[in-house]
């Protein structure tokens, strides 16, 4: 067995939060330093409210996700709220200045009924005024298409332990895809994962945003701030709730 602890271990491992590193990861810390209080929908194991807290933010940061062994980990950070539960679960109301879902958490609301009631309740939680930032990839960009074995990881774990982490995509139906992610432990098979994600073109998007009431302030083609083209491997947004 690979365990939902050891399992989060390795997230932090292969997507260590990392702003100096990583333009996606600079782009919403400056969004979060730049608001007072902050709302992390699929915060995961909590790397980025947890770096903005450590980088001296002294404002309300709250995040929220479904895995418990993830927020495990970010409960490390006692002096942020950590919330156990899904996008729909938001109960909050006009509380936030910003909402996030970061790491293309976005696509894993894969039915019209998920993104709708996520949508309501991330607005419901927003101040008038505020901002919901997020990204899900751009479809035209095909990138399941390298989600294979051949392009797998190896990391040691903090036991020492040699992993070897591969994606295999099982079906493409639509805009949904669903595949696999093996875990395996010196070589042998310990853990097999099984996601759906959703990539939705830009139309798509902007019509369920619209729906909920947001206003598409501004959406960018990379993390540098630059327009969607026809090479976009991403679709950023900004939406603001009136």
């Amino acid at each position: 067995m690979f365990t939902d602890d050891e399992a989060a271990e390795l997230y932090d491992r292969l997507n260590p939060w990392d702003p100096a590193a990583w333009p996606s990861d600079a782009f919403y810390d400056a969004l979060v330093a730049a608001a007072d209080s902050v709302l992390d929908v699929g915060c995961g194991t909590g790397a980025m409210l947890r770096l903005a807290r450590a980088g001296g933010h002294t404002g309300r940061l709250v995040g929220i996700d479904p895995d418990a062994s993830a927020l495990a980990r970010a409960r490390s950070r006692t002096d942020i709220e950590w919330v156990h539960g899904v996008a729909a679960d938001v109960r909050w109301d006009a509380e936030f200045a910003l909402a996030t879902m970061v790491s293309h958490a976005f696509q894993c609301l894969v039915t019209d009924a998920e993104v709708r009631a996520s949508l309501a309740a991330v607005r419901r939680a927003l101040r008038p005024g505020g901002v919901f930032a997020f990204e899900t990839r751009h479809p035209q960009a095909r990138a399941w298409e390298s989600w294979n074995p051949e392009n797998g990881s190896e990391v040691v774990d903090g036991r020492g332990r040699k992993l070897w982490v591969e994606h295999r995509v099982e079906q493409v139906a639509g805009d949904v895809v669903t595949f696999t992610e093996t875990t395996s432990v010196e070589g042998e098979v310990a853990r097999v994962d099984r996601t759906s994600l959703r990539f939705m073109d830009v139309a798509t998007l902007n019509g369920f945003l619209t729906e909920a009431g947001f206003e598409i302030e501004a959406q960018y083609g990379d993390w540098r701030r630059g327009p969607i083209t026809e090479e976009s491997r991403e679709i950023v947004t900004l939406a603001r709730r009136p």
